[in-house]
């Protein structure tokens, strides 16, 4: 029987801030079989789209990717914020709703002809997420999937996205 993983995310009204409904998801990492349902779920889409390593955004996007990375037996590139790497990157800006951010990655981290999955925990406008292609597709990788714990389908994140195949386990709306 597969879990419902709805049943493992905890919803927080008005959490960052008034209006907002925040989607939880230490419940789900907390109980071993609900983070384990998720990452077979995220490991096989992986497997059928003949992966060959898997890139996340930081931070709770590294929660996701390195059990799948594991479980298929392959590295794990993290997309980190500025000053984080220690060797050469590059780097790309994007807007967040209330201003800039950046994420860099190692230039030696994806080599030409990797098929890349990007994993985040959650897709709710895409910027980070299309930063992350950017990046990936710079240093010549092909993103052959995009996985996430959750979609956020009220801020239509797909829509900056498009052209790209996209798994999300759960989906919310605009509740």
């Amino acid at each position: 029987m597969t879990l419902d993983l709805h049943d493992y995310v905890a919803t927080v009204p008005n959490f960052p801030e008034e209006g907002i409904m925040f989607r939880d998801i230490t419940p789900l990492l907390a109980d071993g079989a609900a983070y384990a349902e998720a990452t077979r779920q995220i490991t096989d889409y992986a497997k059928s789209k003949g992966v060959t390593v898997v890139v996340a955004p930081e931070s709770r996007g590294f929660l996701v990717g390195t059990p799948v990375a594991h479980e298929l037996g392959l590295g794990f590139v993290p997309a980190r914020k500025p000053g984080k790497l220690p060797r050469e990157v590059i780097s790309e800006s994007y807007t967040l709703e209330y201003g800039q951010a950046t994420l860099e990655v190692h230039k030696d981290a994806i080599k030409p002809g990797d098929k890349v999955l990007i994993t985040d925990d959650l897709l709710a406008t895409g910027g980070t997420i299309a930063a992350t292609i950017k990046l990936v597709e710079a240093l010549g990788g092909e993103v052959v999937g995009l996985s996430f714990l959750i979609e956020l389908t009220d801020l239509h994140g797909r829509d900056k996205l498009t052209g790209y195949d996209i798994q999300a386990l759960m989906e919310y709306g605009g509740e």
